[in-house]
């Protein structure tokens, strides 16, 4: 009963394990409930939230931005990859380093004068490959300092660059693509490499055009450079790029590569220019052919100053080296700036092998008969007359040849502008009527018949009945009769009365005979007036025939190749490609007709030609209308000769052939006999004959009279007919 009013303490664990989960055995239900209760009470329920225009409008940016966001990256990851595989895949397509050096589809050709030197490049040039190592170190920095000074730093590309690119195009008002590029090296480099497309002959039109489908801007050409230009960072080294660019990069008048330009413009290796050679040639590869030296000097000069003032900027030349660059620019060799023979470099390129020459796959040298005194002398001689004799402003054309007495060419000139080529050449490619200078042919015809100088002719008034035609009075320059007239006296005066009777008596199929067996190989005249010039001829062909009459009455062929070899190798794949000869008319025939043709000069027609220190021969020549001038003469030493007139055959206003050709054929003779001891020509005079025979008959042509046996002989072995 003690015991029973205590209560027993409760035990701990009793407490901790007895309450809760007697009250679960109790009353499940209630438990749980409570226990929610209290759960309840400690988080309180989420009160919906109220969303304006401006939270909907926050969701939904909120929306746009997680999406746009999960498709950049996914879609830059896609685009990452197929760059990757892009440039994987071109770098594994790259051939090794040499084969990338020379990707020229021409090759090239070097002319040398007759003393061995350099005056004339045609074609592709390359000069051989340069390495950054073999360079001068001014040039390889000129490159680098000019076209990209980041180029040691950059993957191949260069978005800085290119941006910089866009906001100057855009500011100058072009568009984001034309104009500035931003390129690197590199990507000038795939540029030069075409993306690795070769030239293909059959798929192009030509090369130009192949090259300028290489060089086109268009959005898709620069994404598909830029991933050709990394593959060209993940397969070569910096240096080896460089170097391909170097080999590569055309740099005006035919030169590829810094190697052939130094050479074409310094006469020096690029291992060798100096710091302002060096500028000049790193000028040129923004416009070629704008910067060219040899196109203005000063301009390109100019251009070499703005490249040594950002070497020095950039630290490549000190303070002192830039101003002794400044001081003393860059100057063009000898040969490059004399830039001689442009009309006879050409023609020499056009009468080689095609193969050989003008579509050359290889590099050819090119042994020539130049003579680059003689060609200033001819340059010189016509220039002086243009400038003191002819009006400014005139069109009138004039053209030059100069050639030794066996046919090899020593200077040409085809027009008034001297230094150019790839033109229209006047003294090989203009056919126009010779006019009295063909006269000598016809007297050369009846000296080779026996006929003298002193055997005359008629001077009188003549009418012949042409078939088809009708009647036809040819008359003299000054319309004036002077009787009777010996051959020399005929020729003298140019008298066209004589010379057409001449003709008509020895036989004009004998005059076209000899003139073609001379050298004149243009249709010529069937009728009379085929003694007057009637027929056309070029330049070349006119001065060759005659230089066959210096040469004692043998045929020439005009040429101007000596000796063509490919480039590397002593032995030569041609020879000489003219000279002396079969024999047209008898030495003594000859040398009779230049005595003749010598008083032309000191009595006739050709007064104005004539030297001072020594003699000269030759003839004049006037066409109808005065549409072309001539003259043609000879010393002992050379054959020259002259044409003048209009490209559009408008008449020369108070020209003939003895008034302004005869004064250019006298500037360019007394400049190229300068120095020259004088010598006398090869002519005789023959003692006149009691009775001298008469030259013609206008009635019927008749054989010459008293054929003497020995001549008679020397006819039947040259095949010349009586």
């Amino acid at each position: 009963m003690s015991d029973s009013g205590r209560r027993k303490p409760p035990l701990v664990a009793d407490r901790r394990h007895g309450g809760s989960g007697s009250r679960k055995k109790a009353d499940g239900k209630s438990g749980s409930k409570r226990t929610a209760k209290t759960s309840r009470r400690k988080t309180p329920a989420k009160r919906p939230v109220r969303r304006g225009p401006i939270g909907y409008l926050r969701a939904f940016l909120a929306w746009i931005i997680r999406l746009v966001w999960g498709m950049t990256w996914r879609l830059s990851l896609v685009i990452l990859l197929i760059i990757g595989i892009a440039v994987a895949y071109n770098a594994s397509q790259l051939p090794p380093l040499e084969a990338q050096l020379d990707g020229r589809a021409r090759g090239s050709v070097t002319m040398l004068d007759n003393e061995g030197q350099v005056f004339a490049w045609r074609g592709d040039q390359f000069g051989g490959v340069v390495t950054t190592d073999t360079v001068s170190p001014h040039l390889r920095n000129a490159i680098v300092a000019t076209e990209d000074k980041r180029f040691y730093r950059h993957f191949g590309i260069s978005p800085r660059g290119i941006a910089s690119a866009i906001r100057i195009n855009l500011r100058e008002g072009r568009g984001p693509l034309s104009g500035h590029g931003g390129s690197t090296i590199t990507q000038q480099t795939a540029k030069l490499l075409c993306l690795g497309d070769p030239y293909d002959p059959d798929l192009w039109e030509s090369e130009a055009a192949y090259e300028a489908d290489c060089r086109e801007t268009t959005l898709w050409r620069k994404i598909r450079e830029a991933i050709y230009a990394m593959g060209l960072e993940a397969t070569y080294t910096k240096d080896e790029i460089l170097t391909i660019y170097m080999n590569r990069a055309f740099l005006g008048a035919g030169a590829r590569g810094f190697e052939a330009a130094s050479q074409r413009y310094f006469g020096k290796s690029a291992a060798d220019v100096n710091a302002a050679e060096a500028a000049m040639l790193a000028g040129l590869l923004v416009a070629p052919t704008r910067y060219a030296p040899t196109a203005d000097l000063a301009r390109s000069q100019n251009r070499a100053a703005v490249i040594v003032a950002l070497m020095e900027e950039q630290g490549y030349l000190s303070e002192q080296e830039a101003r002794t660059a400044l001081e003393n620019p860059a100057e063009l060799s000898e040969a490059a700036e004399a830039e001689a023979g442009g009309y006879f470099a050409d023609w020499v390129m056009s009468s080689g092998p095609e193969f050989l020459t003008r579509k050359t796959t290889e590099d050819v040298v090119i042994r020539t008969t130049l003579d680059q005194r003689i060609q200033r002398a001819a340059e010189e001689g016509m220039k002086s007359v243009f400038e003191t004799k002819v009006k400014e402003g005139s069109k009138a054309q004039a053209a030059v040849v100069v050639m030794s007495a066996d046919g090899a060419v020593r200077a040409m000139v085809g027009g008034r502008r001297t230094q150019v080529s790839g033109v229209f050449n006047r003294a090989t490619q203009a056919r126009r009527q010779t006019g009295s200078a063909f006269k000598p042919f016809v007297y050369a015809t009846a000296l080779e018949l026996g006929y003298h100088w002193y055997d005359t002719v008629e001077d009188t008034p003549l009418t012949i009945d042409i078939p088809g035609s009708g009647p036809w009075s040819p008359e003299n320059y000054d319309r004036r009769f002077r009787g009777t007239v010996t051959l020399g006296q005929a020729l003298q005066h140019s008298l066209n009365i004589p010379a057409v009777k001449v003709a008509q008596n020895v036989g004009l199929d004998r005059v076209r005979r000899i003139a073609s067996d001379f050298g004149i190989e243009s249709d010529l005249a069937e009728g009379p007036a085929l003694a007057l010039g009637a027929s056309e001829s070029t330049l070349i062909e006119m001065t060759g025939a005659y230089a066959g009459i210096l040469n004692g009455g043998s045929s020439v062929i005009p040429y101007g190749l000596v000796e063509l070899r490919l480039q590397g190798q002593s032995e030569p794949l041609m020879d000489a490609t003219g000279g002396i000869g079969e024999r047209v008319i008898r030495e003594s025939a000859a040398r009779e007709l230049i005595w003749m043709m010598h008083n032309v000069v000191t009595q006739g027609t050709g007064g104005r030609a004539g030297l001072p220190d020594r003699q000269a021969a030759g003839k004049t020549g006037t066409t109808s209308a005065a549409r072309d001038a001539w003259f043609v003469g000879f010393t002992a030493d050379y054959v020259a000769g002259v044409w003048m007139g209009y490209d559009d055959n408008t008449p020369l206003t108070g020209v003939t052939g003895s008034g302004l050709p005869a004064e250019i054929w006298h500037e360019v003779m007394a400049r190229v006999h300068e120095g020259l001891p004088p010598r006398d020509l090869p002519m005789a005079r023959p003692e006149p004959e009691p009775e001298p025979r008469v030259a013609e008959d206008n009635r019927q042509r008749t054989q010459p009279a008293r054929p003497d046996p020995i001549g008679q002989l020397l006819r039947n072995i040259f095949g010349i007919r009586n």
